[in-house]
């Protein structure tokens, strides 16, 4: 298959990206075909490291955020994400560059067998799973893997990540994942792994007590902006803004300091916060990641 019949052959796949579920369960989103399908090509993901970003809002930028971080670190990244706004290849990048035309056809032709003999395998699934081993195969140092929907039943979650993200909780995809915030945060909590630290981004309180539950019995350090990490906006105009994160609890850290990030709103400095903590914790799990890197990072993040 040449690459437009590849991106066609996928299509063809359920897509839940398109089409409105009446629920979200193990029948409609099932890790077991995803598991089927890596464990066909070596477990790829088992061979790299990973920052997890699940949320309602600011997952993608917060994900691009720490994604320019640990570039500018020298870290040979990967980088998944969904949807995608241009074409489809922005979802499989590795160190900043969208995955190859050739390398799409070449991965999909590889895959399709296993897909076509594993019952219900989606879209989302599939490409999941290519991205994962597109990511192997480049020797990426650590990959950033956005969550596509939700976090328990999600397709990415066969990772166990270095560190767990969840940014802004709110009311989505109710008819889904829940009527409540409580339910919500309950499915997004689903990518907290036991003994794997966790980040939270400043959550209303029915939101925070479930993430806090999930991860006292999962025994997950969790670590929140707003309890243990602030920020401080700083000027701002057309073209970016300043601001200031430190942390407020545990002793100081290096990452401590002054950022400017071409993102707008005050939201972003939420997910920035909540990024330059992932980092932190990446930093004590054996990651070099000096803070010149997390401010050339934030400086050159794009996200459109």
């Amino acid at each position: 298959m040449n690459y437009s019949e590849t991106i066609a052959y996928l299509y063809s796949l359920t897509d839940y990206e398109k089409m409105r579920l009446e629920r979200y369960t193990p029948e409609t989103h099932n890790l077991a075909r995803v598991e089927h399908l890596l464990a066909a090509e070596g477990n790829p993901q088992r061979r790299f490291p990973a920052v997890h970003v699940a949320g309602s809002k600011g997952k993608g930028s917060t994900a691009a955020m720490c994604e320019a971080c640990l570039r500018a670190a020298g870290f040979r990244t990967g980088f998944y994400i969904s949807p995608h706004l241009h074409t489809f290849r922005e979802r499989i990048q590795v160190d900043g560059r969208k995955i190859a035309r050739e390398d799409v056809a070449a991965l999909v032709e590889e895959v399709r067998p296993v897909i076509e003999h594993t019952n219900g395998v989606t879209y989302f699934e599939a490409i999941t799973a290519i991205g994962f081993l597109y990511f192997a195969r480049s020797a990426v140092d650590v990959a950033v893997v956005e969550v596509g929907l939700g976090g328990r039943l999600d397709a990415t979650n066969v990772l166990t990540p270095e560190v767990s993200v969840i940014t802004s909780l709110s009311l989505e995809h109710t008819y889904l994942l829940g009527n409540t915030l409580g339910e919500i945060a309950y499915e997004k909590a689903g990518i907290i792994k036991p003994g794997i630290p966790a980040v939270s981004a400043p959550q209303r309180a029915e939101a925070i007590k479930v993430l806090e539950t999930v991860s006292q019995e999962r025994g997950a350090p969790l670590v929140e902006v707003g309890r243990d990490w602030d920020y401080e906006p700083g000027p701002a105009n057309l073209d970016g803004q300043a601001f200031s994160v430190r942390r407020i609890s545990g002793g100081n850290s290096k990452l401590d300091g002054e950022y400017w990030t071409p993102l707008l709103g005050r939201h972003q400095l939420e997910n920035a916060a909540s990024c330059v903590a992932a980092l932190e914790i990446l930093r004590q799990r054996g990651f070099d990641v000096p803070v010149e890197a997390v401010r050339e990072g934030m400086r050159n993040v794009h996200w459109p």
